[in-house]
């Protein structure tokens, strides 16, 4: 790798980790992003697919009959973004769009058999990196990860974030 810390003392591109007490934990989730999706996105590229079909698959396998709009809200992204990603997974036989049974102009999604199969193996792969980081912690402070993750969530979608979550 290259080093990209600069040793020069008048190179004021460079901010030492003191002055800034958080950025270790900066870092580590930059890296923690990068390997958590690392395995993901070698399987989704063999379908010619992103992280956008990932986080598509994944809410819908695990909330069968999910609104389009609801998806938009949840993944914070452009209505444009998301119409390409769900036709190439619906084109591909990963999704299946169906019209709401009391309001037909709603779109309601559901991941098909093959959708749900890559869906399970991509949880899987994260599950996997999952455990074995809690490996190492004890289980007593293992309650304060997710306590730290929802801590990063914007307070005003907390609520939202949990309901989906335990549903």
């Amino acid at each position: 790798m290259t080093d990209v810390i600069s040793n020069d003392p008048t190179d004021t591109a460079t901010l030492p980790p003191g002055d800034v007490p958080e950025l270790v934990l900066i870092e580590l989730l930059f890296f923690a992003y990068r390997d958590f999706v690392s395995d993901p996105d070698a399987l989704l590229a063999q379908y010619d697919f992103g992280r956008a079909h990932h986080r598509v698959l994944h809410f819908v396998s695990r909330h069968p009959g999910l609104r389009v709009a609801d998806l938009l809200d949840i993944l914070r992204i452009t209505k444009q973004s998301l119409g390409r990603v769900l036709k190439q997974l619906i084109d591909a036989g990963f999704v299946d769009q169906r019209p709401g049974p009391k309001d037909r102009r709603q779109r309601l999604l559901y991941v098909t058999e093959t959708g749900a199969a890559l869906a399970h193996r991509l949880i899987e792969m994260q599950s996997r990196r999952i455990r074995a980081a809690l490996a190492a912690v004890p289980p007593e402070r293992r309650a304060g990860a997710e306590e730290f993750l929802r801590g990063i969530i914007d307070g005003g979608e907390r609520a939202k974030v949990a309901r989906l979550i335990e549903s």
